[in-house]
């Protein structure tokens, strides 16, 4: 069977991007998932790529090096002088991570990571025995433990300008009794969190719907534009 690829989707901004930002979905998503963030983005003036990736057709090292290259290309012909930054959702952040430690010498403006499973989860260990477990999730999706074999785990600390978002308020009882407290039904609070990140945010949402979340867009715009989240406006939200 042929090996499915990654692909990307290009949208402009109505007058010049001032930026190029590059979303990266998360295990059994597509970039559709990110439509509301996409739309604020390009209405700061932001160029948008989608990356469409086959998350359950291979390993992450391997799906990050299909797919982030293609995203950096097409930033590049955007414009080369363009800053390129990355705003990714759950798996998508160790995507990012594994490209990262590949290419030590890639450089970017500025990323914010939504739930990323930056120690792994729990869910995955509680779960992965189970039969059909690695025929839904793919081998990306099995690698995401939190054991010693955990990729997330041995990625190593992030450099540049990175802010973490988690969310504390799952949807799903029962996946949620599989994880520490807090958690968002799939992460648990402690497993966002990565050595190296610049800022932390926590919000009341659940894994799957925070990227929806009007704060979560208007912090993840905050970050992008300024380095760093705006704590004063949750203390007040």
């Amino acid at each position: 069977m042929t090996q499915r690829s990654a692909k990307t989707i290009v949208y402009w901004p109505d007058n010049c991007a001032k930026a190029v930002v590059v979303l990266i979905h998360g295990l059994i998503r597509s970039a559709r998932s990110l439509k509301q963030l996409r739309k604020r983005l390009l209405k700061q003036g932001f160029a948008v790529i989608g990356l469409n990736y086959p998350s359950r057709s291979a390993n992450i090292v391997q799906l990050a090096e299909d797919g982030i290259p293609k995203a950096l290309q097409a930033a590049a012909e955007i414009g080369e002088h363009l800053p390129v930054h990355f705003v990714t959702h759950s798996m998508g952040a160790i995507l990012l991570r594994a490209y990262l430690k590949e290419h030590p010498e890639f450089s970017f403006g500025r990323a914010v990571m939504l739930g990323p499973p930056n120690k792994g989860s729990e869910v995955v260990d509680k779960l992965k025995g189970v039969p059909g477990f690695r025929l839904i999730n793919g081998p990306a999706g099995f690698e995401l433990s939190t054991g010693q074999d955990s990729t997330p785990k041995n990625l190593g600390p992030v450099t540049g300008c990175v802010g973490v978002i988690a969310g504390v308020k799952p949807i799903n009882p029962l996946l949620s009794r599989l994880l520490p407290k807090p958690n968002d039904g799939k992460v648990s609070l402690a497993s966002t969190k990565v050595e190296g990140m610049t800022d932390f945010l926590v919000v009341n949402a659940s894994h799957t719907l925070m990227v929806d979340k009007r704060e979560v867009i208007d912090q993840t715009l905050t970050f992008l534009q300024q380095g760093q989240f705006d704590h004063s406006a949750q203390r007040t939200s």
